[in-house]
C-alpha cells in the first residue's frame, strides 16, 4: 500500500502548481510520520489521492497512478473472483455508494438506447420489482424516465413470469420499447433475490430491447458466497452490469459502492467536456477519494477468498439459528435461504421492541415488517434477549 502511495504525487517535495488539490490540512490532520508509518489507510486519507475518471479504461491522471492501480486491481478482483467474469473484460470504479452505482447503470443504458438504437427518451423505461431500492425511483427522476414496477408475492417476495409479462405489456401499450431492467441480488428490506430469467423470458417473448443491471448493493459481497448455484454472474450473457456496496457486508467506510460493467459500455457515459482531466470522465461523481478504494482492497486482501467464505458461513449459521427460534414461537417471518436478513411481520413487534433492539421497519409511518440484519456484531448473545422479549409479549 505504501508502495502505491509512493508512486503518487508528493505535494511537499514536488512542483505541483496547477492541480487544485493538496494533502489534507496539516493544521487539522496530523501528518506525523511515526503515527502514519503503521497506518496505510489513514496515510491514504492524509495523502488525499483523487481517483477522478475510470481507470480500467485508457489514460488517467498520472499524479495518482500508484493508488489508481490498486483500484484497478480491486475492480478486477470483484469482477472475476466474485462475479466470475473473464479477465480484463469488465470496466468499473468505486462509486460513492450503491445509489450512485445504480444511477450510473441507468445513465449508461439510457444513452445506449438513444445513441445505438435512436430511441426517443419517452420510449425508454426502468423495469424493476416493487421491492427494489428507492434509488430506482431516484434514477427515474434524475434521468427523466418512466418506471414500471413488477408486483411481488406478499409471502415469497418473488416476482413471477406472469407479473413481468403483464407489466411489460402495459408498458408497451404506453409506448415503451426499450427497457432498463434492474434485478435484485438481495433486496434491502427482505434480502430477496429476483429470478432474472423471468425478465429475460418475458422481454424476449414480447420482442423488446433490454439491458439488465443487477443491484447487488446489499448482496454483492454476500450472495455469491452463500448461493453456490447463483446465475447472477458475468457468466450469464443476459447480464451486463452490477452494483456492489462494500460499506454494507464488507464493513468498509461509507462511500464505497462499486460499479462493474462489461467492456464497451462505459463510453456511453463519457463527458468529453472534461477536457482538462487526463482520460476525460466517465463517472457520475467525478472527483472521488482514492482512500475509499484502498480501504476495500485492504479488507479483501486481509480476508482472502477462504476467510471471506468462512465469514459468510458463520453469518448464515447465525441467521438459521434465529429462524429456528422464531419458528418455535410461531412468529411469521421471511428469509431467503441464502440471505442474512430476517424480516418479521409487524403484528409480532410493537414499537417499543423495535426501538429497544434497533429493528428497521419497511415504512416508518405504517410498518408491516421489521427486519434483523445478521452482521458481524449481531451475534447469538445479542439475539437471545430479543427472542426472550418476544416470548414474554406472546405468552
Amino acid at each position: 500500500m505504501f508502495g502505491a502511495l509512493g508512486e503518487n504525487v508528493n505535494y511537499s517535495e514536488q512542483y505541483v502548481l496547477g492541480v487544485p488539490a493538496s494533502h489534507l490540512d496539516e493544521k487539522v490532520f496530523s501528518q506525523d510520520e511515526f503515527f502514519l508509518k503503521e497506518a496505510p489507510f489513514i496515510s491514504s486519507l492524509i495523502k488525499n489521492p483523487n481517483h477522478i475518471g475510470c481507470h480500467t479504461l485508457n489514460e488517467s491522471e498520472s499524479y495518482f497512478k500508484g493508488t489508481q492501480e490498486i483500484e484497478k486491481e480491486l475492480i478486477e478482483l470483484c469482477a472475476t473472483d466474485i462475479l466470475k467474469g473473464d479477465f480484463d473484460k469488465q470496466d468499473g470504479y468505486v462509486a460513492s455508494g450503491g445509489t450512485e452505482a445504480n444511477l450510473q447503470a441507468i445513465w449508461i443504458y439510457r444513452n445506449y438506447f438513444m445513441k445505438k438504437h435512436g430511441a426517443d427518451r419517452n420510449e425508454i423505461c426502468i423495469l424493476c420489482s416493487e421491492d427494489s431500492h428507492y434509488s430506482m425511483d431516484k434514477g427515474a427522476n434524475v434521468f427523466v424516465l418512466d418506471i414500471c414496477k413488477v408486483p411481488v408475492d406478499i409471502d415469497s417476495r418473488e416476482i413471477t413470469l406472469e407479473g413481468v409479462t403483464q407489466t411489460v405489456r402495459v408498458a408497451k401499450e404506453n409506448g415503451k420499447k426499450y427497457f432498463i431492467v434492474i434485478s435484485n441480488m438481495m433486496t434491502t428490506m427482505f434480502g430477496s433475490v429476483d429470478y432474472v430469467d423471468h425478465y429475460v423470458d418475458a422481454l424476449t417473448d414480447l420482442n423488446c430491447e433490454f439491458k439488465i443491471h443487477i443491484d447487488g448493493a446489499f448482496g454483492g459481497f454476500y450472495y455469491p458466497f452463500s448461493e453456490e448455484l447463483s446465475t447472477l454472474t458475468f457468466q450469464n450473457p443476459n447480464i451486463t452490469s452490477f452494483t456492489l456496496d462494500a460499506h454494507k457486508m464488507a464493513q468498509a467506510p461509507y462511500g464505497t459502492g462499486i460499479f462493474l460493467i462489461r467492456k464497451g459500455f462505459m463510453a456511453y457515459a463519457n463527458t468529453e467536456q472534461a477536457s482538462y482531466v487526463a482520460g476525460e470522465d466517465y463517472t457520475l461523481i467525478g472527483s472521488r477519494s482514492g482512500a475509499n478504494a484502498i480501504a476495500v482492497w485492504m479488507i479483501l486482501m486481509k480476508h482472502g477468498p477462504f476467510g471471506w467464505q468462512e465469514k459468510i458461513f458463520v453469518l448464515q449459521k447465525r441467521a438459521a439459528w434465529m429462524c429456528d427460534q422464531l419458528v418455535k414461537l410461531n412468529i411469521d417471518f421471511y428469509r431467503h435461504h441464502a440471505s442474512n436478513i430476517i424480516t418479521i411481520r409487524s403484528k409480532h413487534i410493537d414499537e417499543k421492541i423495535a426501538q429497544e433492539y434497533g429493528l428497521v421497519p419497511d415504512n416508518h409511518h405504517d410498518p408491516k415488517w421489521y427486519k434483523i440484519v445478521v452482521m458481524d456484531h449481531v451475534n447469538i448473545e445479542k439475539l437471545i434477549p430479543l427472542i426472550e422479549t418476544i416470548k414474554e409479549r406472546t405468552e
